[in-house]
């Protein structure tokens, strides 16, 4: 049966904190330079969240201009789903303390835990909901104080995560426009390679569990970017082909911002040219499930994105998870943009 509608982006919002750590900051604080940094990632500089400012306070930033892009008022909301590995805490949901904060009296709420893939698992979710007629508005955030489970003597991992989020007003489109299609994925055995070990079932929070620095992110980074250089054009393609769109007709490409390397040899594999692939990870590092919508936003505000573009957006994080949509984009640039 040939789906009823489909769900589109109505609105976005974006919140990034005012303080950058720099390369030459972290230069005076770990064994690095600026230029091996550059070299083997592309990252300049990230946000930092000032002390006492959670992943909800950005989230609620986001959310708030999200909402009053698509003229929508919170208590219109049915849904909202925060994707990020960074909560204020194991629980309640960072979704329901958003939901609390906007006045959103009608909306359930949850998080999406899928590590730097969530904000595309969420996506997913919530046009399942659309579609299904179970929600008219869903607000999907992604949210992120990575800075919080950084360890900042740890120089394989410090230069690379930093804090902002991003949200998304989705509601309904007719089928062919907005999102197409959807590929999600996981690998189990790879869950070590990207992990926050302490502080669940497995290790609860003690003594030990602080002094071994198992509550900060522990990543084997060969072996990820090993996996992402791999995954990210399978999924690209996947998408493609599950949208029925070939790769010479998709006009852009948001990627996950983890490492330019990862962005340049999937565009090198897929044989499609550099400039389609939208790229921000020299300002921001990598901010996990917040790093899609980010980069959505800003080429969205750049002019980058004119309706009836077709785009494919990819994300690939811990779990291991990959994940990736293609989209009929239906929004007109801001006022003072190309």
């Amino acid at each position: 049966m040939s789906a009823v509608r489909g769900s589109t982006i109505t609105g976005l919002g974006r919140a990034v904190p005012a303080g950058v750590l720099t390369n030459a900051d972290l230069e005076r604080m770990v064994e690095t330079t600026d230029e091996w940094i550059i070299t083997r990632t592309g990252i300049q500089e990230r946000r930092i969240a000032p002390a006492g400012v959670a992943t909800s306070d950005l989230a609620f930033e986001a959310a708030r201009q999200a909402l009053a892009d698509a003229q929508v008022p919170a208590a219109d909301l049915d849904l909202i789903i925060v994707g990020t590995a960074t909560p204020d805490m194991i629980f309640p949901a960072t979704a329901c303390l958003l939901q609390d904060r906007l006045g959103a009296p009608r909306a359930g709420a949850f998080d999406a835990s899928a590590a730097c893939t969530s904000w595309v698992y969420a996506c997913a979710m919530a046009h399942g909901y659309i579609a299904a007629g179970l929600a008219e508005t869903v607000l999907v955030v992604g949210a992120e104080t990575l800075s919080r489970i950084t360890d900042f003597r740890d120089r394989a991992t410090c230069i690379l995560f930093g804090d902002s989020a991003a949200a998304a007003v989705l509601q309904p489109a007719p089928p062919g426009q907005g999102f197409l299609s959807f590929v999600l994925g996981s690998d189990g055995s790879g869950g070590s390679l990207l992990s926050v070990p302490a502080g669940g079932s497995r290790a609860p929070a003690s003594f030990e569990t602080v002094e071994r620095g198992q509550h900060f992110i522990q990543m084997n980074g060969r072996e990820v970017y090993k996996f992402a250089v791999r995954m990210i054009p399978r999924a690209i393609q996947a998408a493609a082909d599950r949208a029925g769109i070939a790769l010479e007709e998709v006009d852009f490409f948001i990627p996950h911002q983890a490492n330019i390397r990862i962005i340049d040899a999937a565009a090198h594999r897929l044989g499609q040219p550099r400039e389609k692939f939208f790229v921000n990870v020299e300002r921001y590092g990598n901010t996990s499930s917040a790093s899609v919508p980010v980069a959505l936003y800003e080429a969205w505000t750049e002019g980058r994105l004119a309706p009836g573009d077709l785009g494919i957006l990819v994300a690939f994080g811990g779990g291991l998870t990959w994940g990736a949509c293609a989209v009929r984009w239906t929004k007109a640039s801001p006022e003072g943009t190309a």
